[in-house]
């Protein structure tokens, strides 16, 4: 029954491929929009924060089929990366990890080539100078410093690699040292007694002092969204494997559990955890496969029963994916995981509905990601 699980997921990863090799024609040097409409990615260049995940895909697939189109692509990709540096095009925010790391940082590990490599730390810089001494964290989003955005939001978790990643190959220890300011800030915050996470967190621009938790997208400030308890339980993880504290473990199975213990009964979550099963709110798929990366990249780190916990129950959590959520058809859509929600509004955050039932870039990532690392067991798959 194993082998044929395995078996199944490399069939689905083949599929994947070839979905990717058909789009590269559409999207040539270009990228997928963050999310479908009808089902379909519209063109853009690369000016979004979502775009890292395309090129990512690219690298992955070409790690799963040795086909060099897909390495030409993603090379040719890393220009327009090193162009918006160039230019600091769009790059007030802090997902500067999830644009470069998958991209440009994946080149240098696969390449080896010495100019991803100083893209890599010159895209570092730009995430390092978004730090604030006061209250010691990454600000999320607008200009640094703006006292209307002096805050930190869950997702930063996912970007912190990039500056480890500038600390192994530079040597510097400044940038592992912002890095774990900031993930102290962000568990001691924004993690609530029962395990649930708040979105995002303010603080006083003039102290640095913690202010309030509030949301951004999800239904309210006490509720949990699922796609940012997601980030939680994979951005612990990362946390876990640059510093082996066990208070990080212990953080993490107890995000974890409130993560699985909320989900309903087909397991694929509601957008926000407040709803559950008989609700008619959409889900977001892209939620449940970024936990499945985040159990992945736990059980890389421990041993023992602690690992096989992770692994099946990734293993778990992924069938329902596959059954429920890949898109089988190109009529369908040409992405790879429906059921997913970019922003819904309600009357408690300040968010607009869009995106909502469709693919999205980073659902369509962490899939292909936990495909490959669930496939390989041990996590050789991850870049």
């Amino acid at each position: 029954m194993r082998e044929e699980k395995l078996t199944w997921m490399a069939e689905e990863l083949d599929r994947i491929c070839g979905v990717l090799k058909r789009n590269m024609e559409r999207y040539g040097t270009d990228f997928p929009s963050a999310c479908a409409t009808g089902g379909k990615y519209r063109i853009k260049k690369n000016d979004d924060w979502t775009n890292g995940f395309w090129t990512g895909m690219l690298w992955m697939a070409y790690l799963h089929t040795g086909d060099e189109a897909f390495k030409t692509l993603a090379l040719k990709n890393t220009d327009s990366f090193k162009q918006r540096l160039d230019d600091h095009f769009v790059l007030d925010h802090h997902d500067i990890g999830f644009l470069y790391s998958p991209s440009v940082v994946a080149a240098y590990r696969i390449t080896g080539d010495e100019g991803q490599r100083d893209l890599a730390v010159r895209a570092a810089d730009v995430l390092a100078a978004r730090f604030q001494e006061k209250g010691g964290f990454i600000q999320a989003w607008g200009k640094s410093g703006d006292p209307k955005e002096y805050r930190l939001i869950i997702d930063s978790l996912l970007n912190l690699p990039l500056l480890y990643t500038a600390a192994e190959i530079t040597g510097e220890a400044r940038y592992r040292e912002m890095a774990q300011r900031h993930y102290e800030n962000v568990i001691r915050l924004i993690i609530r007694e029962d395990g649930s996470t708040y979105h995002t967190y303010y603080f006083d621009p003039e102290t640095g002092n913690p202010v309030k938790g509030v949301t951004h997208q999800g239904y309210s400030a006490q509720s949990a969204w699922s796609r940012g308890q997601s980030w939680g339980v994979y951005g612990i993880a990362l946390g876990y494997r640059y510093n082996r504290k066990d208070t990080y473990k212990e953080l993490f199975e107890h995000v974890t559990a409130y993560f699985l213990d909320h989900l309903p009964q087909n397991c694929i979550p509601y957008w926000d955890f407040t709803f559950t099963d008989g609700s008619d709110e959409p889900r977001d798929s892209s939620a449940l496969a970024v936990t499945i990366c985040g159990l992945l990249e736990m059980a890389d780190c421990v041993s023992g029963k602690d690992r096989e916990i992770c692994i099946s129950t990734a293993r778990r959590l992924i069938n329902p994916l596959i059954q429920l959520c890949s898109a089988k058809s190109p009529e369908e859509s040409n992405g790879q995981l429906l059921h997913g929600v970019y922003g819904r509004k309600t009357p408690y955050n300040d968010c607009i509905d869009h995106g909502i039932d469709e693919c999205n870039l980073w659902g369509d990532y962490y899939y292909v990601e936990a495909l490959t690392r669930t496939g390989k067991m041990k996590g050789e798959g991850k870049i």
